[in-house]
C-alpha cells in the first residue's frame, strides 16, 4: 500500500476530509495528515490523530530534528488537499511555504491532487481562475468541484466532491503511479445510462443500462485531468468527482444536451444506451387495464441517432467514440459493429455483449465488469477481455488518445 499525505485546508468541509482519511486507512494505505493552521479551528488534532494513527502538526516547528517540512513530501506516494480553498490554492500556486502543507507540497515529486472547495464566486474569480491553471500546467490534478449546497442558504458550484468519489480517484493515480495527468486541457463529454421514452404519466420504455461504464469513463478522465462533461440519463449513482453532470431523462433531452456539449469537446465518449424507438402517441392519463379483451397496442417510432448526427457534425480533430451494445455473437456482432462504426462517423466503436450470458446472469448492463472489442477507423481491432469497468474505462481512454494526438 501507499504512503499518502492528506493535506486539509480550513474550510468548513474539513469534516468530510474525516470519511476519506477512514477511507484510505481501511484499504490499507499509511496515511500522515497535514492540516493547516486554519483547518484545526474546524477539526482538532486529536480527532486526526486518532483516525490516522500518527502525529499531527501543521507548523515547520513541531520535530523539527525529524526536519518534517522536507522528509513528509519526499517520502509521499501521492499528496492529497482535502479541501483544497482559495487561499491555500493561492499559495500552492505562488509557492508560499509559510507552514507545513505548502512546505511538503514544494518537495513532494508524487502526484498531486486537490479537490477545492469554496463558494461559486471564489471559485470563479480570475485569481483562482489562473491559479488553477498554473497548477495543472505544473502537473498538479485539480479537480472542478461538485455543484450543490453551499456554507449557508446558498447553492452553486464549489461544493466538494463526496468522499468516496475523491478516494476513487485517488485509487486511480495510485494505479497510475508517477505518471503526469496525461488529459490535461482536454475536454471530454461522456453519455451514461440508459434513456426512458414515456408511454403515459407512469410508464415508459426503457433499456437496462445503470450508467456504470460511463461513469467509469468519466471518473477516469477526470483522474487523468481532463476537464469532464457528463450526460447522464437518469442514473442512480453517486456522480463522479470532478465532472459536471447534466440529467436528462428521454433521448430527444439526451441529444440537445450533446449537442450543446459536444460544441467544445475534444473527446466525445458515447456510453450512454439510448432507446432506438419511442411511442408515437403519449397518453395524458394513466392507461388502465381492461376487464377483458387485449391490452392497448403502441405504435413506436424511431428516435434520433445522436451519435450518427455527431458524426456527420464532427469538428477537425474530434474525437468521436461509439458504443455498440449487442446480443449476437461472433462475426455477426462484430459485421454489425463495423456497420455502426461507418454509420456514426465514429473514430472508435466499443462492441460489448449484453443481456444473459445463460447462466442466469447479465453481461453488460448494471454489472461491476465488462469486456469489449473496440474497432477503429484506421482498422484496428483490439480484444479486451472481461475485467472491472473501471479498468476497461482506462484501456479505452488509451485507445481514444491515440486518435486525440494523431489529429
Amino acid at each position: 500500500m501507499a504512503r499518502v499525505v492528506l493535506g486539509v485546508g480550513g474550510g468548513i468541509a474539513a469534516y468530510k476530509a474525516c470519511e476519506l482519511l477512514r477511507l484510505l486507512t481501511e484499504s490499507g494505505h499509511e496515511v500522515r495528515v497535514v492540516p493547516t493552521a486554519a483547518a484545526l479551528r474546524f477539526v482538532g488534532a486529536p480527532t486526526w490523530e486518532a483516525l490516522s494513527g500518527r502525529p499531527v502538526a501543521a507548523d515547520v516547528w513541531t520535530g523539527a530534528h525529524e526536519v518534517p517540512h522536507v522528509r513528509i513530501g519526499r517520502e509521499a506516494e501521492l499528496v492529497l488537499v482535502v479541501p483544497a480553498t482559495a487561499d491555500l490554492l493561492a499559495r500552492a500556486a505562488t509557492g508560499l511555504a509559510d507552514d507545513l502543507l505548502t512546505n511538503t507540497l514544494l518537495t513532494a515529486r508524487c502526484p498531486v491532487v486537490f479537490a477545492p472547495a469554496m463558494h461559486t464566486e471564489m471559485w470563479q474569480h480570475p485569481a483562482t481562475v489562473a491559479n488553477v491553471a498554473t497548477l495543472r500546467e505544473r502537473g498538479a490534478l485539480v479537480l472542478e468541484p461538485a455543484t450543490g449546497r453551499l456554507t449557508g442558504p446558498d447553492t452553486g458550484k464549489g461544493r466538494l466532491p463526496e468522499p468516496e468519489q475523491i478516494f476513487e480517484v485517488a485509487v486511480r493515480v495510485l494505479a497510475r503511479g508517477a505518471a503526469a495527468p496525461d488529459l490535461t486541457g482536454v475536454r471530454v463529454l461522456v453519455t451514461a445510462g440508459g434513456t426512458r421514452e414515456p408511454v403515459d404519466p407512469v410508464r415508459f420504455l426503457g433499456n437496462r443500462s445503470s450508467g456504470k461504464q460511463g461513469y467509469a469513463i468519466a471518473s477516469a478522465a477526470a483522474a487523468r485531468g481532463a476537464a469532464v462533461t457528463v450526460v447522464a440519463a437518469n442514473v442512480s449513482l453517486p456522480d463522479p468527482a470532478g465532472a459536471e453532470v447534466i440529467r436528462v431523462e428521454t433521448t430527444e433531452q439526451l441529444r440537445r444536451a450533446t449537442l450543446a456539449a459536444a460544441a467544445t469537446a475534444d473527446l466525445v465518449v458515447m456510453a450512454a444506451a439510448p432507446s432506438d424507438f419511442r411511442p408515437a402517441d403519449v397518453a395524458a392519463e394513466k392507461i388502465r387495464r381492461q376487464e377483458e379483451g387485449a391490452g392497448p397496442v403502441l405504435r413506436l417510432v424511431p428516435t434520433a441517432d445522436v451519435a450518427a448526427e455527431l458524426g456527420a457534425a464532427k469538428r477537425p480533430g474530434q474525437v468521436l467514440v461509439a458504443f455498440a451494445a449487442e446480443t449476437a455473437t461472433g462475426e455477426e456482432a462484430v459485421a454489425s459493429a463495423r456497420a455502426k462504426l461507418a454509420r456514426k462517423r465514429a473514430d472508435l466503436i466499443v462492441l460489448n455483449r449484453v443481456g444473459p450470458d445463460g447462466q442466469g446472469r447479465q453481461r453488460g448492463f448494471g454489472t461491476d465488469t465488462n469486456a469489449a472489442t473496440v474497432i477503429g477507423a484506421d482498422g484496428s481491432t483490439v480484444v479486451l477481455d472481461e475485467r472491472p469497468k473501471d479498468e476497461l474505462a482506462d484501456n479505452i481512454l488509451d485507445l481514444a488518445k491515440t486518435y486525440l494526438h494523431a489529429a
